[in-house]
């Protein structure tokens, strides 16, 4: 299975009875599924069959659905409004009444703004299900276009994934080879800590000595960090092939990765080691860029 972006772009255009509708799905990064709809008017009633069937293929990411819908002219009727029409004709009695002016002719009322009235006659149900079916068979074959465009760009993403996975185990080997030489590195730091000791109190046990000879060799030893960012690649590997919504095991795994990478650059006592830890982090910050892209 394939990894998943979290951005992607679908369109879908349908027609029926002359009627055209276009379907526009596009989405960016976010933390959970958020849905948000544009719809035609009159159309709202569809919003939660649109989720549902989101919600089937799509886990994360922020989401915009917009359909735009182009009717052709509906059968209309023609009605008299007639609170309208009483109002005209009162006013044209106080007119009369005054002799400023005759009695008014019905076509004349007629013609008036306002007095008559187009209506769209009411659609049936079984066209209106009709239409509604259509849209919504659209609609599948958009997200399935843009469920099909995140797995695309997740492809790009797992290559540049991997390409990075790479690097960070090429740096963990340089520096399990630089580890072999940290013995001598921390038996001169042993001996240069336990001369500074006993010249500031020679009377010092020599259990406490121990003590901090235990330390310095706990503190300078990178072997677990080395294990524990092996191991991280090789879950991230892994999750690569994996398929389905892994992005948060990612995000999670790049926290990790930088937890260890930030240990070993503290016990360090070499500057090359050193270097090496902070290569790791730049790649590790790369890698984490990355995985945030995905579902």
């Amino acid at each position: 299975m394939a990894l998943s972006s979290m951005t992607g772009f679908a369109r879908a255009a349908g027609e029926l009875d002359g009627d055209t509708w276009t379907w526009e799905v596009k989405s960016v990064n976010g933390r959970g599924l958020d849905i948000r709809t544009r719809l035609a008017p009159g159309y709202d009633n569809l919003e939660a069959r649109i989720r549902s069937f989101i919600a089937e293929h799509v886990s994360r990411g922020q989401l915009s659905v917009h359909l735009q819908l182009n009717s052709v002219a509906r059968e209309q009727s023609v009605q008299i409004n007639q609170q309208a029409l009483d109002v005209v004709i009162a006013a044209a009695g106080e007119l009369q009444r005054d002799h400023i002016a005759i009695a008014p002719s019905a076509d004349g009322l007629l013609a008036l703004r306002g007095v008559l009235e187009l209506q769209d006659v009411a659609e049936d149900e079984n066209t209106r299900e009709a239409r509604e079916i259509a849209l919504l068979s659209s609609l599948q074959s958009a997200v399935i276009e843009f469920v099909a465009d995140r797995k695309l760009e997740g492809d790009k993403l797992a290559k540049v994934i991997k390409l990075q996975l790479d690097e960070i185990a090429l740096l963990i080997d340089q520096a399990g080879d630089l580890a072999v030489t940290q013995p001598a590195a921390l038996r001169a730091r042993l001996e240069e800590k336990i001369s500074s000791l006993l010249a500031d109190r020679a009377d010092m046990p020599e259990e406490r000595l121990v003590q901090e000879a235990a330390m310095l060799a706990v503190k300078a030893d990178i072997r677990e960090e080395l294990d524990r960012l092996q191991a991280h690649v090789e879950a991230a590997a892994e999750l690569t092939t994996a398929g389905g919504p892994v992005g948060r095991r990612f995000d999670f795994l790049a926290q990790e990765f930088n937890r260890e990478a930030n240990t070993l650059c503290s016990k360090s006592s070499d500057t090359e080691l050193t270097q090496i830890g902070l290569q790791l982090k730049t790649v590790i910050d790369q890698f984490r860029e990355q995985v945030q892209n995905l579902e």
